[in-house]
């Protein structure tokens, strides 16, 4: 215990070693610069410009909105009448039989039920 005071009350001295004194830059360049990795290598005029542009799962542009032709612009009657294509199930339960969910037996769920102990008892 005492050890342990002893080790509490000692000076402590970092494991990083920083070279000179702390330094702020006396100017730092803010201007804006393209990304090495942008894909068109210019700026964007303005984010108004870029905002117009922009797609995030969507168009981002308000115009779309006010128009109707957003999300949610239109009833859901209005798309038209939704079916699916031939070969293709919407549910589980339209699928054809042999693709159906199995029926347990009475060892596997009491296997189940008993985490598994059931099988070796």
């Amino acid at each position: 215990m005492r050890a342990t005071f002893a080790l509490r009350n000692a000076a402590r001295t970092p494991l990083i070693r920083f070279l000179g004194k702390r330094s702020v830059p006396k100017s730092v360049d803010h201007t804006p610069r393209v990304h090495p990795a942008s894909p068109t290598k210019a700026l964007p005029d303005s984010f108004a410009a870029y905002r117009a542009k922009a797609q995030q799962h969507g168009p981002l542009g308000r115009a779309s909105f006010t128009t109707g032709g957003g999300i949610g612009g239109q009833p859901g009657s209005a798309l038209g009448p939704v079916q699916p294509a031939s070969g293709e199930f919407f549910d589980r339960t339209e699928l054809p039989a042999r693709f159906g969910r199995l029926s347990w037996s009475q060892a596997e769920i009491e296997a189940v039920e008993s985490g598994g102990a059931s099988m070796y008892a």
